[in-house]
């Protein structure tokens, strides 16, 4: 009997033994597949991703353009004297033959009065009558009431608003993108917007800048001041309906000869695809080959540094 009891507690204890062995290295194996499956996610990178648009796009540049006028009239005495009299204001406009200044001779001031007490029909005053030769506005006076003044002097400035441009400075080696007759966006400060069109080129070239001057027409109903900067569009060129992505959804190489996007093939697998660049609007990228199809997504961001067959993780589309 006490070898039966010895036996059963030997046999419980052996069985005891492995159930705890097996139980043991249960945990193990479910901490380790624990342990490979954070690895796993861990090893996959957080992404972005967008797909092709297809849209218009179109390139262009900005350039400053000043605006001025580019016929000024100047008002000269006729007569050696003194000003006796100022019409002109500063941005009046005034008509052809309207009198902006008067003149006394300096003969006339010497004498005074004298030969009309001698001779009451004479009818002498020695004062001269300066008269505006153009119509326009005084954009600049240069002398006042009781001035001294020489026979040929300019006395004020009258710019004409038919001849009110705006000058482009345009850079002579984008001088292919801009033709006589052309429409001209300008952007004024404070956001109004305008149309121009592109009247004449200036005949010479800045030394320094190699800049020419463009003559650019606006309408002349349009009351803008002198010496105001616009910004001027120049269209280089347009495309409708062409695939494009956003510029941080491209990568290059270090000499910006070869470009790449991440393309995915999976929910979390991305392979590396050459693509060939076309123009760029804004932040948007023309994407002229491959063809890309609407369902293909295209890592937009996290994308820097992905090796090729990368393993990612979306986290927002």
């Amino acid at each position: 009997m006490k070898t039966l009891v010895t036996r059963y507690f030997r046999f419980t204890r052996h069985y005891l033994v492995m159930g705890l062995a097996l139980l043991l290295f249960s945990c193990k194996g479910k901490e380790k597949a624990d342990d490979d499956d954070d690895a796993k996610v861990a090893s996959q990178t957080p992404v972005t991703v967008t797909a092709v648009d297809s849209s218009a796009l179109t390139d262009y540049i900005e350039l400053n353009a000043t605006s001025t006028t580019l016929q000024k009239n100047y008002v000269k005495s006729n007569a050696n004297g003194y000003i006796h009299e100022v019409n002109a204001q500063l941005g009046r406009d005034v008509k052809k033959g309207e009198i902006l200044f008067t003149v006394k001779t300096k003969e006339a001031q010497a004498i005074g009065n004298s030969i009309n007490v001698l001779d009451t029909t004479f009818k002498f005053s020695g004062i001269n009558k300066i008269k505006a030769s153009a119509p326009g506005y005084v954009s600049q006076i240069n002398h006042q009431t009781g001035d001294y003044v020489q026979d040929g002097e300019a006395l004020a400035v009258i710019s004409d608003r038919s001849s009110f441009v705006f000058i482009m400075q345009l850079p002579y080696e984008l001088k292919k993108y801009v033709k006589t007759g052309q429409n001209v966006d300008l952007t004024l400060p404070g956001g109004t917007k305008i149309t121009g069109n592109v009247s004449s080129f200036m005949p010479s070239v800045d030394t320094v800048a190699q800049t020419q001057g463009v003559v650019i027409r606006i309408n002349a109903g349009q009351q803008i001041p002198e010496n105001l900067v616009a910004k001027a569009r120049i269209v280089k060129a347009s495309k409708t309906n062409t695939q494009s992505l956003p510029k941080s959804a491209i990568l290059a190489n270090e000499t910006q000869t070869e470009f790449w996007v991440m393309k995915l093939i999976n929910n979390t697998t991305a392979v590396r695809v050459p693509v060939k660049e076309g123009i760029q609007s804004g932040d948007r990228v023309e994407i002229l080959s491959p063809r890309f199809s609407g369902k293909d997504k295209i890592i937009v961001t996290g994308n820097y540094g992905l090796a090729d067959t990368a393993k990612v993780k979306i986290i927002a589309q």
